[in-house]
């Protein structure tokens, strides 16, 4: 709709109503979160999570509207149709931009619960939006090097036990919980220092997404294997602001997820280590095919 105007100044538009969307539905979050803390039963936790989750889809609905506002976005989205918002999924995508979150929150809006993603614990700490990811129950990892673990082996355990306790919270309302499982944003750079197998994706690292299969025992009813492709390349968070953004391509993926690994020790048991890495390598062959086929199907123009 106003697309007319200059990117720098719908860029400014955009991180008004951004700012606005967060500072108001971040207050009333942040409200009910005092109440949960303050009484910590849950007769009462239950109805205030839901409230907090409905909030919550309301701010990713505002979202899109402002992205909808300043940009003529084509979106390519396949594999939605089935899903409910009743359910409990386990949401795995690659990554390759900040721009992914609200592309996912946008994709599955309604169609899926809230969707719960694991943070950086340094991320606690940044303005307003911190707070309110811990009032909605995001955990917040502190993840360790090798190096450190080999000194100080009894950390090992802390982002396990972080994810469990966070894992025991959703299980209380229906929630998705989305793990990427490259860990970190695609770049070239990091593909090439990598050495990655794959021609669009880094390695997958298996221990996040089988500590949240176990952690949630038989809550998740499937997995969503998410793509996400950029044809004109990876957009920056300021070319979604600023309405760059012509098209965006999604394709998801209903899968099972096994029953064998619901209850499986990925730190301590060798062999079922070995399985589950395998099912993950076999998703990410999957998905490096796919992308190389959205390359053939949307070429950058």
């Amino acid at each position: 709709m106003l697309n007319f105007l200059p990117s720098a100044l719908r860029g400014l538009l955009s991180s008004l109503l951004l700012l606005l969307n967060v500072l108001l539905l971040g207050a009333l979050i942040l409200s009910l979160a005092v109440l949960k803390f303050l009484l910590p039963f849950k007769a009462v936790r239950g109805p205030l999570d839901r409230i907090i989750n409905a909030l919550g889809q309301i701010w990713v609905g505002n979202n899109g509207l402002w992205m909808g506002l300043v940009q003529r976005t084509q979106w390519q989205v396949q594999g939605t149709e089935q899903l409910s918002p009743r359910g409990w999924y386990l949401v795995s995508s690659n990554h390759q931009s900040w721009v992914d979150i609200l592309v996912l929150q946008k994709v599955f809006l309604g169609r899926i619960p809230f969707l719960k993603f694991f943070l950086k614990q340094q991320l606690i700490f940044v303005p307003v939006i911190g707070l309110v990811w811990w009032a909605m129950d995001f955990p917040f990892m502190k993840r360790h090097s090798e190096a450190f673990l080999k000194k100080h082996p009894k950390k090992r355990g802390e982002d396990q036990a972080t994810t469990r306790r966070a894992c025991e919270k959703f299980s209380l309302v229906p929630t998705s919980v989305i793990n990427f499982l490259e860990g970190t944003r695609f770049t070239q750079a990091k593909h090439d220092q990598q050495g990655s197998p794959f021609q669009h994706l880094l390695k997958p690292k298996a221990g996040g997404i089988a500590l949240a299969i176990n952690a949630m025992g038989e809550k998740f009813q499937s997995l969503l294997d998410v793509t996400i492709f950029y044809p004109d390349g990876p957009p920056s968070f300021w070319d979604l602001l600023a309405g760059r953004v012509r098209q965006i391509v999604v394709r998801v993926n209903e899968l099972p997820i096994p029953a064998e690994f619901v209850n499986g020790d990925y730190s301590g048991d060798d062999a079922f280590r070995a399985r589950m890495q395998a099912w993950v390598q076999n998703l990410w062959q999957a998905k490096d095919a796919q992308l190389a086929q959205l390359r053939l199907e949307y070429p950058h123009s």
